[in-house]
């Protein structure tokens, strides 16, 4: 009797001290700097929606669907893409906010709304990655600078806006255990281009 009760202490310190399936999802954004890509920003969403079960683990960024010079005088056509893990891998993690249920609506929407915008949508002074992920920072209830000079500089437009919001750091997303004991496989979400193929 006394071993049983031992073990069940152990089990249940072991359990209890590992990050497992909360059920939220984390919002993460990146910035990427030059190199052999264009300055990108984007986030990367990832843990459960509580009220659905569905497992999240997506990124989205917003840009020119052709990186041509024309981007630099007039706007054109645009789109919502996911990047590649080695892209992800070569990016930097600025800070993450938690999203409940109804949050993480709200990020869907405007992702959506993004992906949804026909014409030319990209515009590098009006319309880039970096006003993209500003709208679901400020959706997250976090302040950004309006009138920020950084809105073609990724990097120093996270940074100021970790500046903007005291206590801002990275959130380790959940572990997510499905009840056979498996870590699941989030499949794309329906829209976003990946940028790999």
């Amino acid at each position: 009797m006394y071993i049983f009760s031992r073990l069940t202490c152990i089990f249940i310190i072991f359990f209890s001290s590992v990050n497992i399936a909360r059920a939220e999802v984390i919002a993460t954004f990146y910035s990427h700097e030059f190199g052999q890509n264009f300055p990108h920003a984007f986030v990367i969403l990832q843990g459960k929606v509580d009220s659905t079960g569905e497992i999240v683990d997506q990124d989205y960024g917003f840009t020119a669907k052709n990186l041509t010079p024309a981007i630099l005088w007039k706007s054109v056509k645009g789109k919502v893409e996911s990047q590649s893990e080695k892209y992800i891998a070569k990016s930097d993690a600025r800070f993450s906010v938690r999203l409940n249920d109804a949050q993480y609506a709200i990020f869907m929407e405007k992702i959506a709304e993004w992906r949804d915008r026909g014409g030319n949508s990209y515009n590098l002074n009006k319309s880039n990655c970096i006003h993209f992920v500003a709208d679901l920072i400020t959706l997250s209830g976090l302040h950004i600078n309006p009138e920020s000079k950084f809105y073609k500089k990724p990097k120093s437009f996270l940074l100021e806006v970790m500046s903007l919001n005291e206590g801002l750091a990275l959130i380790e997303p959940p572990i997510l255990i499905e009840e056979n004991g498996e870590t699941p496989k989030a499949t794309p979400i329906e829209g976003a281009v990946n940028a790999a193929s």
